[in-house]
């Protein structure tokens, strides 16, 4: 079983890493491997509506901003794998422009393709300064309910709070909370592979 990771964050290894680090930390006990595309330093663009992944269905965006597109190679291992993580730092009470460029386009190409996530277990991580991580947290899952994915749940919402890299290392109910989603994650996983 395999579980990616996307982190939306525009700082590579930030708090929003360490948080996935957490959740990965309890998969990888259980077995289960992990692997993470971080959005930091790529150059992602939002979905343009062009409709083409309707025409081709292919599972593939047909936009581009380049050879080696990170979303187009996103969208392989998301189907490849048996879950995901979305994971995002809280821009003005919101996901990073970045995440919702990839729930645009991952999610477009997924309403193309019926079915193209379905049953595969979504997990939204959060790493927020103060305040506004709910509704990322909603946007997020917002993403995983329409593309008929199994969201489970943790001992609070799936958030780290911190403003440093390394902050939210001192969060400790935000790390168990981490610590419980990926416990959480893998045994919903194992039962789904039963």
């Amino acid at each position: 079983m395999k579980v990616v990771a996307i982190n939306g964050s525009a700082r590579r290894d930030g708090n929003t890493a360490l948080l996935i680090g957490h959740v990965f930390a309890e998969l990888e006990k259980e077995g289960i491997e992990t692997e993470m595309i971080q959005l930091a330093g790529e150059t992602i663009r939002g979905c343009t509506a062009c409709y083409q992944c309707f025409a081709t269905r292919d599972m593939r965006c047909a936009v581009s901003t380049g050879s080696g597109d990170i979303v187009n190679e996103g969208i392989a291992k998301i189907v490849a794998a048996d879950g995901m993580l979305i994971a995002s730092p809280t821009y003005f009470a919101d996901v990073s422009a970045e995440t919702k460029a990839i729930i645009d386009r991952v999610g477009m190409v997924g309403r193309a393709n019926p079915g193209l996530y379905r049953r595969k277990v979504g997990a939204a991580v959060v790493a927020a300064r103060r305040a506004g991580a709910i509704h990322v947290f909603d946007t997020i899952n917002h993403f995983f309910l329409i593309g008929e994915m199994i969201v489970p749940g943790s001992s609070y919402w799936n958030v780290g709070v911190g403003r440093n890299i390394g902050e939210v290392e001192s969060d400790q109910e935000g790390v168990t909370t981490m610590a419980e989603l990926g416990k959480n994650m893998a045994w919903l996983l194992k039962k789904l592979s039963a």
